[in-house]
């Protein structure tokens, strides 16, 4: 409150006064005290700069409350990111974005103080220095009494928390100070035990006792040598090499020239030879060779069954015949992998070649091509892997020791047996023309003009591409784009875009160089032209899912099979666009394969784990062997004929290839009559298929 002698008349503050110059005034005048002239600075009202676009609001204006709501969401984050749907087949948006903003981080290993980890740290850290520092002056009140002998060592006075110290009685010569007894004594430091630390974990299990195998044979014959040597029994030795190498010297001077250089060559290829040799190599060619006689004694009853056995069963059967189960191979290596391409050696009729892979896209990872022969069921021949699966393979006929891959990823790559490693000798790349999508089939063809080694593959990216062995590269030359006929997409430009055909399977004519068929994934087969890279000679509508399998006759120039996942196999004629044969066989079929003994005999595999074998001759409307070969969640993939001997190899996804002997029914060959010579040979299988097709030309005609 001001005195009375400082009151003065008040004048009427401006609008524009601040808040506290209204407070005072209304405090000064509740009061009843006015402030005048000679108060101080702070207390009187001062104007406020007013800017000249200021808004002018009411009271019920200023007093209305706008609220804001904070939430997580980033308003920098896309709304609309949208992905590429392989399962519709379209893109389709994404209806979690993430929101997170990272503004600050940093990987480090600080520990927080206030942590319980920091608090614990600093726990021990203080307890180990006190004990430390306690120890001292104990060790220093010792030395000052001198009642220790030399020979003893003070003992440090252990306490646990609660406990209460031991005070030594003072005694002759004893003296207790008074810092030790107001010393506290600490806890004793107790050890935290990491719960990371699996060893320890460990070191409180019980292990069991690791089981040894041993075997004990015969030490082999030892015997003691000794004996000593000076030094002029070393120098007589240097000598006598010395005079045996002038001798040879002047008997190589006497020769002729022409002995002399067959002399330095016999010499350069005994040397050579010696240098070449390798126990190793030795040893792992006796390895085989044991390894081969312990699985023949081990599966001599298959062996026998392979060689001699003929089901007896099949002369009161004319016409149903039965598989007899042989060797089953696999490999630990090859686990979870399904068999994707089967192939028998052209020239070694034993050895056949198997390519690992996987038919999920979802599931893709590694593939392998293994080479078993029916002499080792246990153990492959040749062992190699690659980093895509192996969807497909085939073996040069005249070079067997060659053997072209298609992988997954797109690539194509040429294996030589002949080399030790596993790399392929011969590889493509994204620069030397690879495939963009799968690799489904591979063909060795004819060598070109300049005798280039020369095969074909075919994609899902609807190329058919040539690739040649040129100076130790792999040349690749587009045969053919395949694109889908009748279906043309618009582009708003006026532009026409046409579908690209999926190619899946092909095969090339036995006779004419040019004309191979090309199966798809929209279940059509083209008769293709190398002439021609841009039209068809012909189009087949052949099935309603996609081609697996297109194969000719390999007796038949005009007779060709395929098959599909819609549970049929047709035949055709490739002169007529409807098919000669139709089978249904109630599940999908993953491969089929013409006999080659027989132009009417062929194998399919489906996907409920049977095999099936057709004679045409025999039965034309159903199958003579249908026969369960794997467990009924095993699918069959690829089946394949022994070029000589009579059985067949199939494969199914679990990566088992087994190996089954055709009964006498399954291959009948004709009878021979008294006083009349058989007729065997192509014409006569060539004759016989087509005495089976006129029957179905005459049935069409009259339809």
């Amino acid at each position: 409150m001001l005195p009375a002698s400082a009151k003065a008349p008040h004048k009427q503050p401006h609008k524009q006064s601040i808040s506290i110059g209204r407070g005072t005034r209304k405090r000064d005048e509740d009061s009843g005290t006015e402030v005048g002239e000679g108060t101080d600075e702070w207390a009187q009202s001062k104007a406020t700069v007013r800017p000249p676009d200021q808004l002018e609001l009411t009271d019920a204006e200023l007093k209305e409350e706008f609220t804001r709501i904070l939430t997580a969401n980033n308003p920098h984050a896309p709304q609309n990111i949208v992905r590429y749907s392989f399962k519709e087949g379209t893109y389709k948006p994404i209806g979690f974005v993430n929101q997170l903003a990272v503004h600050y981080t940093q990987v480090g290993n600080l520990i927080p103080k206030d942590s319980d980890e920091g608090r614990r740290q600093h726990y021990r850290d203080e307890l180990v220095a006190v004990s430390y520092q306690g120890s001292q002056e104990s060790v220093k009140v010792i030395s000052e009494t001198g009642d220790l002998e030399e020979d003893e060592e003070p003992k440090e006075l252990e306490t646990e928390p609660g406990s209460q110290t031991d005070v030594p009685a003072a005694g002759a010569g004893e003296k207790v100070t008074e810092e030790e007894l107001m010393t506290p004594k600490q806890p004793k430091e107790r050890k935290l035990t990491n719960q990371f630390n699996f060893s320890e974990r460990a070191s409180q299990t019980y292990n069991n006792p690791v089981r040894d195998r041993e075997c004990q044979t015969e030490p082999p014959p030892r015997t003691n040598f000794s004996a000593t040597a000076n030094q002029w029994e070393i120098y007589d030795a240097y000598v006598e090499e010395l005079e045996k190498q002038e001798k040879t010297k002047e008997k190589e001077k006497a020769k002729t020239p022409v002995a002399k250089k067959s002399g330095k060559m016999a010499i350069r290829k005994l040397t050579s030879m010696e240098s070449q040799t390798d126990d190793l190599i030795k040893l792992s060619q006796a390895a085989k060779i044991m390894e081969r006689m312990v699985n023949q004694n081990t599966y001599d009853d298959i062996a026998q069954d392979f060689k001699y056995y003929d089901d007896a069963a099949d002369e009161y059967r004319d016409q149903v015949g039965t598989l007899l189960p042989l060797w089953k191979f696999q490999n630990d290596k090859a686990k979870r992998l399904s068999v994707t391409a089967l192939c028998w050696n052209p020239k070694y009729r034993d050895l056949f070649a198997v390519g690992y892979g996987s038919y999920d896209f979802m599931k893709q990872s590694r593939g392998m091509l293994l080479l078993y022969s029916l002499k080792n069921p246990s153990f492959p021949e040749y062992m190699f892997g690659s980093n895509s699966g192996v969807m497909c393979l085939d073996i040069h006929v005249d070079h067997p020791y060659l053997v072209a891959v298609g992988h997954y990823d797109g690539n194509v790559a040429i294996y030589n047996l002949k080399k030790p490693h596993s790399q392929p000798s011969f590889c493509s790349s994204a620069k030397s023309g690879k495939h963009s999508d799968p690799v489904w089939q591979v063909k060795w063809q004819k060598d070109d003009m300049d005798q280039n080694l020369n095969f074909f593959s075919v994609s899902s990216d609807g190329r058919i591409v040539s690739w040649t062995l040129v100076k130790r590269k792999l040349v690749h030359v587009d045969v053919i784009k395949l694109k889908v006929e009748g279906s043309t997409t618009e582009v708003p430009e006026g532009l026409q875009l046409h579908p690209v055909g999926c190619g899946t399977a092909f095969d090339f004519h036995k006779e004419i160089d040019y004309m191979f068929l090309v199966g798809t994934e929209e279940g059509k087969i083209y008769k293709c032209s190398k002439s021609y890279s841009s039209q068809f000679l012909d189009t087949y509508d052949a099935h309603n899912t996609s081609v697996d399998t297109v194969s000719w006759n390999p007796y038949h120039t005009k007779v060709f099979m395929s098959c599909s996942s819609d549970w049929t196999v047709k035949i055709w004629d490739h002169t007529i666009k409807t098919p000669m044969f139709i089978y249904d066989l109630n599940s999908a079929v993953g491969d089929v394969a013409w006999a080659p003994y027989s132009s009417t005999v062929f194998a399919a595999v489906t996907t409920d784990g049977k095999a099936h074998i057709f004679d045409l001759a025999i039965n034309k409307y159903e199958a003579i062997c249908n026969q369960p070969v794997a467990a009924k969640k095993n699918r069959l993939t690829h089946v394949q004929f022994n070029l000589i001997h009579p059985i067949i190899i199939v494969g199914d996804d679990r990566g088992h290839i087994i190996s089954l002997k055709l009964s006498p029914n399954l291959r009948k060959m004709p009878k021979e009559k008294k006083g009349q010579e058989v007729q065997k040979g192509p014409a006569v299988e060539i004759a016989k298929l087509d005495k089976l097709l006129n029957l179905v030309r005459e049935v069409k005609i009259k339809t």
